[in-house]
């Protein structure tokens, strides 16, 4: 794969409003395991991943300064911004205009929410743990209790690894099975293999969010256009699922 190539390739939902995208490994100046558009610099070459975030920011109307984004835990914290920074937990709210939301995946499973008549904005990162612990219906009550309306918040579910290239413990089938979340599991030559897409849609609906308002990009992330951390035993980038308003008198 080219190391550095000319235009990103940023995946968009098509009922979002607010300036959004979930970003793939095409667009970066990263190099060999970590190839591309990846944006963590905890083991690649900071000026690298610096390079593309200012890539992916200045795509949207942003500067890397407004980013909001977290120190992921596969748990169910949900948490408030009202500016850039970084914070412990899976999940961001926000109802400040010139902040950009972000999640980082390589498996697990982005969401993107807002309520286009209030501007409340919200990101999650659901893997299988926070999934489970219900960290897409968390994310809409931090959302409803900043103003929004479950029936008004539109909800997009980025790329994840998909159920074909996701067996799991029977332990874990177990207790989604328990969560009413057994449409998720799925038989495959007696092992069972979860579906997390369907799961974090069934949670938003669950939450209040409508059917025809979530929508499901449908890929997944052991394509070559994406990193993933089980592809790639563990070495691998990250992506970046971004959603963020202009600030008054700024376009985006």
């Amino acid at each position: 794969m080219n190391g550095d190539t000319e235009d990103l390739m940023l995946l968009h939902a098509p009922h979002l409003t607010a300036p959004h995208a979930f970003s793939t490994r095409v667009g970066g100046v990263s190099r060999g395991a970590y190839a591309g558009l990846n944006l963590d610099d905890r083991e690649d070459d900071p000026a690298d991943v610096a390079e593309n975030r200012e890539r992916l920011c200045a795509a949207l109307g942003f500067a890397p300064a407004q980013v909001a984004r977290l120190t992921q835990v596969h748990g169910t914290e949900v948490v408030q911004v009202q500016g850039g920074g970084v914070w412990t937990g899976d999940a961001l709210v926000t109802t400040q205009p010139g902040v950009l939301l972000a999640i980082g995946t390589a498996d697990c499973y982005p969401l993107l929410l807002e309520d286009p008549d209030t501007g409340v904005l919200g990101a999650a990162h659901a893997g299988w743990k926070g999934t489970l612990g219900g960290i897409a219906g968390r994310t809409v009550a931090a959302m409803t209790a900043l103003g929004a309306r479950p029936e008004r918040i539109r909800a997009a579910v980025g790329p994840g690894i998909g159920a074909a290239a996701y067996p799991v413990s029977e332990g874990v089938a177990a207790d989604f099975e328990a969560a009413g979340l057994g449409g998720a599991v799925q038989r495959r030559g007696g092992q069972p293999h979860l579906d997390l897409a369907w799961a974090n849609r069934a949670a938003l609906q669950a939450a209040g969010v409508r059917a025809a308002h979530i929508w499901v990009s449908g890929r997944c992330s052991t394509e070559a256009d994406f990193y993933s951390y089980r592809r790639d035993a563990g070495r691998t980038g990250r992506m970046w699922a971004v959603i963020g308003r202009a600030a008054p008198g700024v376009g985006a």
